[in-house]
């Protein structure tokens, strides 16, 4: 509860409402019940926005509940922004009674929220054009990555290895990279996705000194642009690659098979380097 929330609710529940319309507070006690200070009270009364309804025998300022009111309007005025002066000039115009009061502060607070509501949005679509680092325009992500769309896993992502230091340093990195940045980095993927494909088609197998150096140079990829791929981290994502209907079909566009060839060749590559 932010401290404006607890002088609005402290307002609607201090004592004035409780006891008996006679009585009378002092500065101090005004001040524990609204969180205002005891210095703003007395600025408010020097400048005639707020003057005490009574004083005691020794001067000390005296509160009524018609003061507590319009100490509880001056707050919701305050906290939308109104200078003091606008303040004074709005409580004092004769032809506002209290009701017309609450019809303006309720008019005002629509229209915040509104405002607050747009910029909530504003900032929900910066998140979401952000959750992955890649900063890039709609145009640029479809000449990058073409029908794949990064943003559609991002969500999945964060909730599989959101609380890992390699998601938070692939989110580091790539939050700095370019369009031209992202292009080279799918042009190396795409480099070493042709290599495989033309140890497949050769009939390489892929435990092959060949298939393992490709293997190593798609974890050194890794490493190079996104985090630091252990080889168990990309024995990973090997499994995952023929676990997910959705990886398999994504790699085997390029070669029926492929995914099952890349985890062996990457498996072989881990075991060749434990």
């Amino acid at each position: 509860m932010t401290r404006t929330e607890r002088k609005a609710k402290a307002m609607c529940a201090s004592p004035a409402s409780a006891e008996s319309p006679g009585r009378l507070y002092s500065v101090g006690e005004v001040a524990g019940f609204t969180g205002v200070t005891v210095r703003t009270l007395h600025h408010y009364d020097e400048i005639g926005l707020l003057a005490p309804s009574a004083r005691s025998r020794a001067g000390h300022r005296r509160y009524g509940d018609a003061d507590l009111d319009r100490l509880q309007q001056i707050l919701f005025y305050r906290e939308l922004g109104f200078p003091l002066d606008e303040v004074a000039v709005l409580l004092d115009d004769p032809d506002a009674d209290p009701y017309e009061h609450l019809r303006r502060q309720h008019r005002l607070l629509a229209t915040r929220i509104e405002k607050l509501e747009q910029m909530a949005a504003a900032v929900r679509a910066a998140m979401e054009a952000r959750k992955m680092g890649i900063n890039l325009t709609p145009e640029e992500k479809f000449e990058v990555f073409g029908d794949f769309d990064p943003d559609e896993y991002a969500e999945e992502a964060q909730q599989r290895w959101g609380d890992t230091e390699a998601y938070r340093e692939s989110l580091r990195r790539s939050a700095s990279y370019t369009k031209q940045d992202w292009i080279r980095i799918q042009e190396e993927g795409d480099e070493i996705a042709r290599r495989f494909v033309a140890l497949l088609e050769a009939g390489e197998d892929p435990d092959s000194e060949a298939a393992m150096d490709v293997a190593e140079e798609h974890r050194q990829l890794i490493c190079r642009n996104h985090y630091d791929c252990t080889y168990e981290i990309h024995r990973g994502l090997a499994e995952m690659y023929i676990a997910d209907e959705r990886f398999i079909r994504n790699i085997d566009k390029l070669k029926p098979g492929l995914a099952a060839y890349q985890r062996a060749a990457i498996l072989a590559n881990a075991a060749r380097h434990s």
